[in-house]
């Protein structure tokens, strides 16, 4: 939340106890409209209609590289996508000739990757400027998660094009890549949505969860009991019967990011994704499965999950989006395939996980937004007053957390700490939060650093740690035991808090000061400094970044 200052420059802020009251105050004041907060982002939404609309939208704003040289399925492809992603700088890829999958009899011969790898792109789906800075995008996604546009039935699509059943299923007809050389297999859901739905409320859950092609009918998937669909599994489980699920692969952007997002349990991912695009979805009915999925989806693969943990066969290794491979090869859950539907020349959507630094790709380009949006809107919706930032850096996927507030009162960095981690977004992020005052641009990573190395006092309560709460199980530094979620559910995490506040318990001095003032030139310094540059020829140089 933004501090008031009335047009007397009085500040109101410490004064006001109910946020209700403090926002209303500013709508009348003319601050806000009277339906929405002024760090509302204008946007023009976007509907692509399928994955072949937003592969052509990327080829005319000259964001997409393709390839018509054949390229192996088997680590080549995963290994040149590694090594051209960059750090949001690279394009979307498009391989056009892939090994083995390249004849006039091949069902698919096309892989589409990285489409939402860059902040220009995931503007592009927003409906947003390209150029639209990244404090700008976190704003306006906080408040499309709470936007609804509920999708529509329709009797057939696109997706109907082709339908096989019984022992015609062969997921190998795919090109599905071994994106790593260290892979377990053929992880054919990298990308994929996985659509389920609660068996007593019927809402579907969209989500984004790993799967290994085991052979040419069932897929190894990563399901744990705190996830979306894991709550849905054990419903399912307590009826001692099997679970309907079906992998879509391949549609439009808004669903990819929505289902990688913590939306609430009891909305479904469709209503956010016509959010988004500013229409509904349309759904058509699955064959085999009492489920529903995009009309022009690319390819839908369904099937049903036991619970009977005697169907459990061994997943992985694979490479996680920690940048470090899972490295375990365990017993998981197991979807049998009892259908394929595809269009007539499916474009298959997969994503090469994990970060390193140099190199990361889609899945944390979108959480560093998605994770910040959702970060701050549980703090607001817990009462915390005065924030005005929150962002987690692309390269951890929002693990860590920086938090820029207006500091008003002792103790308020720990009243977002404790916010942040009560809040059920909190599974798999915001292990580390650190907590800034509003001259630390917390999309700087050495503002932060700066912070954390004057302003954060160990030995002055600036350190919290929150021990043994629940936390990604895919954490290297995890002992292996507490990340069995077989056994627990859940991993276990330690969780920290960085008060790199100015500290309000220290007495202030004689001009009432907490603390020294730093170097910053004063503004009619740098004003006068600024009439020279060009003179000093400091203009081919810098802009003069103050």
């Amino acid at each position: 939340m933004v501090t008031i200052r009335w047009q007397s420059g009085q500040n109101f802020a410490h004064a006001i106890e109910d946020q209700k009251v403090f926002i209303y105050l500013r709508k009348l004041k003319g601050i806000l409209p009277l339906d929405e907060s002024s760090d509302r982002i204008d946007r023009n939404p976007v509907s692509f209609g399928d994955l072949r609309g937003w592969i052509s939208a990327l080829r005319e704003a000259e964001e997409l590289a393709e390839f018509d040289q054949e390229v192996d399925w088997d680590t080549e492809l995963g290994t040149i996508v590694r090594m051209a992603q960059g750090t949001g700088a690279g394009p979307a890829f498009l391989f056009k000739n892939i090994k083995d999958y390249n004849t006039s009899e091949s069902v698919c011969r096309e892989v589409f990757t990285n489409g939402q790898g860059s902040y220009s792109r995931l503007a592009m789906m927003f409906g947003l400027k390209p150029d639209t800075p990244i404090r700008d995008m976190v704003k306006m996604c906080r408040y499309i998660f709470k936007e609804r546009i509920p999708p529509r039935t329709v009797p057939t699509g696109p997706v109907k094009d082709n339908i096989i059943t019984g022992r015609d299923i062969d997921l190998f007809k795919f090109p599905i890549p071994k994106w790593n050389r260290g892979d377990g297999g053929r992880y054919v859901n990298t990308y994929s949505a996985c659509v389920t739905k609660d068996p007593g409320s019927g809402v579907h859950n969209v989500g984004i969860y790993r799967g290994m092609a085991l052979d040419q009918a069932n897929i190894g998937v990563l399901l744990w009991r705190a996830q979306g669909w894991g709550t849905h599994y054990a419903k399912h489980m307590a009826r001692a019967d099997e679970m309907p699920v079906a992998f879509v692969i391949g549609w439009e952007p808004t669903m990819g990011f929505t289902a990688g997002s913590p939306v609430p349990r009891d909305v479904s991912e469709y209503e956010v994704m016509g959010a988004i695009r500013g229409e509904p979805v349309e759904l058509v009915d699955c064959e085999t499965v009492p489920l529903q999925v995009p009309a022009s989806a690319e390819i839908v693969i369904e099937g049903w999950i036991s619970t009977d943990p005697q169907t459990f066969r061994p997943e992985g290794p694979y490479a996680e989006f920690t940048g470090y491979y899972a490295t375990e090869q365990t017993p998981k859950h197991v979807a049998r395939v009892t259908a394929i539907t595809h269009r007539d020349k499916p474009i298959f959507r997969g994503a090469l996980e994990g970060a390193v630094p140099g190199s990361y790709g889609e899945n944390h380009i979108m959480s560093s937004i998605q994770r910040s949006a959702t970060a701050w809107n549980a703090l607001e919706s817990a009462g915390v007053p005065g924030v005005t930032d929150v962002f987690g850096m692309p390269i951890q996927a929002g693990i860590n957390v920086a938090v820029q507030i207006n500091q008003t009162y002792r103790g308020q960095a720990k009243q977002v700490a404790a916010a942040l981690w009560g809040n059920s977004a909190s599974h798999v992020r915001y292990k580390h939060v650190f907590v800034v005052d509003q001259d630390i641009d917390v999309h700087d990573y050495g503002a932060i650093d700066w912070a954390l190395a004057w302003r954060f006092n160990a030995g002055e309560d600036d350190l919290i740690v929150f021990p043994s709460t629940w936390g990604a199980g895919l954490d290297p530094s995890v002992r292996a035991r507490d990340s069995n979620v077989h056994l627990f559910g859940t991993g276990k995490w330690h969780r920290v808090l960085f008060d790199c506040t100015i500290n309000l318990d220290y007495e202030p001095d004689e001009q009432g000061r907490r603390w020294p003032p730093t170097v910053h030139p004063s503004k009619e310094d740098q004003d006068k400094a600024r009439t020279r540059w060009e003179e000093l020829g400091l203009d081919k140089w810098s802009k003069g970044i103050l």
